[in-house]
């Protein structure tokens, strides 16, 4: 008999309305790549030098060739070389700034767009798109994948990652940072799997509207108080990952404000490798979180800190 009949009782099975129930569920967003790298036949990826390691990484475990290639001040890929039937322009939309999709596949035709830090960006048909739901919401992992190809794979199980999660739900994060951080370190060796059940089940029971219009409403405060000292130039996006913001000696701000723990992550510093614009993003620009466990009392405590390092 394979279903038991009695005994205790594990996780309910809660709503099932997921934001993205129609595209491609998997394990990560890197094993979308893998997936991608399989059902396209791709033999070269161009990576953009503002990234973290885990596409080349990525690359390197499945034997597709990369090159690297620079990035605009505003995201926008500074590349013009003419791709090949086998190759194919890896683009990022970081912060979800990246709002002209459908004219970059026009000009460079097979690209893949990584919408890891742009999940309510919904995917343009005829664009590969890749999202991840843990730089999100309080998933152990998961990822969607909008393509044309279906491939069957095996189903992951998350339980094990989920300890990190759990802990920080009932007591503090720094208590289950170490947790956290061994986590982290077990996606680069994920093999390509479906998403598992216990992730479909937490995402289904996800308020995204709710969650979308928090981010937002925290963005635009953000917005409102800071664009005229950013050093970049930010547009207003849907469902925001965080608010990029610009300044000299970031690394420095950084320290400063986690001694009044506020805790800004540094993005991608494998850059740091790269002269020029990646080291010089990597380092200074602030992800300012504006997630939806803030309330707008917090943004405003978030800019009195701020500015108070600053100036």
């Amino acid at each position: 008999m394979e279903k038991a009949i009695g005994g205790y009782f594990g996780l309910e099975n809660l709503i099932h309305k997921e934001y993205y129930s129609g595209l491609i569920a998997l394990n990560t967003a890197r094993n979308a790549v893998v997936y991608l790298i399989k059902t396209k036949k791709i033999k070269k990826l161009f990576v953009p030098t503002y990234l973290c390691d885990s596409i080349t990484k990525v690359c390197e475990r499945e034997g597709c060739a990369y090159e690297f290639y620079d990035v605009c001040e505003d995201f926008q890929p500074n590349f013009d070389k003419k791709l090949r039937d086998d190759e194919w322009l890896y683009i990022v939309n970081y912060y979800g700034q990246v709002t002209n999709e459908a004219e970059l596949k026009k000009i460079y035709q097979r690209i893949i767009l990584d919408n890891v830090q742009a999940f309510f960006q919904r995917p343009i048909v005829g664009i590969d798109t890749l999202y991840s739901c843990r730089k999100f919401f309080g998933v152990p992992d998961g990822a969607y994948l909008s393509s044309d190809i279906r491939l069957d794979v095996e189903q992951d199980v998350s339980k094990d990652r989920m300890i990190h999660i759990l802990g920080r739900y009932e007591k503090s994060a720094s208590d289950y940072y170490i947790d956290y951080v061994e986590n982290e370190e077990t996606y680069y060796n994920l093999p390509l799997r479906g998403m598992s059940l216990l992730t479909h089940n937490i995402l289904g029971a996800i308020d995204y509207e709710n969650v979308k219009r928090i981010r937002e409403e925290n963005f635009h405060f953000l917005y409102d108080r800071l664009s005229s000292t950013n050093g970049i130039n930010v547009k207003k996006v849907e469902g925001p990952f965080a608010y990029p913001y610009y300044v000299k000696n970031g690394m420095k701000i950084k320290r400063m404000l986690a001694e009044k723990d506020i805790y800004i992550a540094s993005l991608w510093p494998n850059a740091f490798e790269f002269e020029g614009l990646p080291r010089d993003y990597s380092e200074n620009i602030l992800p300012l979180p504006c997630d939806q466990r803030y309330t707008i009392e917090d943004m405003e405590a978030l800019v009195k800190e701020l500015e108070a390092v600053i100036h």
